[in-house]
């Protein structure tokens, strides 16, 4: 975890507590760089006067929570890093909640309460195994398929709004 050290994380929680528990575990790791906001707008604020590499933030706050602090990031036209890591931590983990997340642009997702196994666990995925992104007219973020069959599927109408696949798209693949 020595290569941690480096990181500077920006931890956004209204609970203070949490902060300090979250602040806690990645102090385990060695990591000393660690900027603490308590909601959305402060962060937002501290992205644009400091280098973040990493953003752990929770669901639920007031005024600006996680899930509108991700969009911002991902679309506004200030933002200081559209392609900031963020880790989403929440106490909710329905699936409505994780669904929205993912679909505002959050990197990964931790259900509280938090173990350090968990938060150590989605830093080295969005350090060591980061996803592609992806922006179409409605999303930008990381690649929201978590699985990537690294391009092995051939068939037709991969995606929804493929254009259906015509019989003599079919005679020409069957004889190929």
């Amino acid at each position: 975890m020595s290569a941690l050290q480096s990181l500077n994380i920006l931890l956004v929680d209204d609970n203070q507590h949490m902060r300090a528990i979250t602040s806690a575990i990645l102090q385990s790791a060695g990591i000393r760089n660690i900027r603490e906001v308590s909601d959305g707008a402060m962060a937002l604020d501290c992205l644009r006067d400091h280098a973040i590499d990493l953003a752990i933030v929770d669901f639920n706050m007031f005024p600006l929570d996680g899930v509108e602090f991700t969009r911002l990031v991902r679309n506004s036209p200030d933002s200081a890093n559209p392609y900031l890591p963020i880790i989403m931590m929440t106490g909710h983990s329905e699936k409505h909640r994780v669904v929205e997340a993912r679909d505002a642009g959050v990197t990964e997702f931790v259900v509280k309460p938090i173990t350090a196994k968990a938060v150590f666990d989605r830093i080295q995925a969005v350090i060591l195994r980061p996803r592609p992104f992806v922006k179409t007219e409605d999303y930008f973020g990381p690649d929201r398929r978590r699985t990537n069959a690294g391009g092995v599927y051939k068939g037709p109408r991969r995606r929804s709004t493929d254009p259906a696949e015509t019989s003599a798209d079919k005679t020409s693949s069957q004889e190929i």
